[in-house]
């Protein structure tokens, strides 16, 4: 089996030899035949290039080699790594997969697609509704809850509306059926 990191999401797609590798990914549906990335060491140019590229560099601040960290990149493998040293990850794997089993709703993690774990529940009391002039009524009243996934890899949280709320959602927005 061979693998490849999607170049758009990040994330690793294994394929099997016998039917070949993915044509988009799995995860996030971009095609992974348009992404060509081409890489050039420093000893490929010759020494006016290398001077010309320290001018550049020095007017405009940053690295050309792209060895800074660019801004508003949300660093989200290797998360849980920095608590290799401390922690029994081995342990933690296999407590956040019998919780998973638990679980009647398992999302994604919008990040690195791992199952995220239910934390609890948000009580939400201070909150102004939108009342579109079509429906004439509130989307959502307060108070109602949502429910609090956090992803155990990368730690992103995310909220979805809980169970006993959605049924207000449905009824505000769609009405009852005749």
């Amino acid at each position: 089996m061979d693998t490849t990191i999607c170049p758009w999401c990040h994330t690793e797609i294994v394929w099997d030899e016998e039917l070949g590798p993915e044509e988009a990914c799995p995860h996030c549906g971009n095609e992974l035949s348009a992404y060509r990335t081409v890489n050039i060491s420093k000893e490929d140019l010759d020494d006016d290039e290398l001077e010309d590229d320290d001018e550049h560099e020095h007017e405009h601040g940053g690295d050309l080699w792209g060895e800074d960290e660019q801004e508003g990149v949300v660093p989200i493998f290797n998360t849980l790594d920095a608590y290799r040293d401390t922690y029994d990850l081995e342990r933690y794997d296999s407590s956040a997969a019998a919780v998973l089993d638990e679980q009647t709703e398992v999302p994604e993690c919008p990040q690195c697609h791992e199952y995220m774990l239910l934390a609890g529940t948000v009580g939400v009391s201070d909150f102004k509704s939108a009342v579109p002039a079509f429906l004439g009524v509130p989307l959502l009243n307060a108070p109602f809850s949502l429910n609090m996934y956090v992803c155990p890899s990368c730690f992103q949280v995310q909220h979805s509306l809980a169970e006993e709320d959605r049924e207000q959602w449905v009824r505000n927005i769609g009405g009852l059926r005749k």
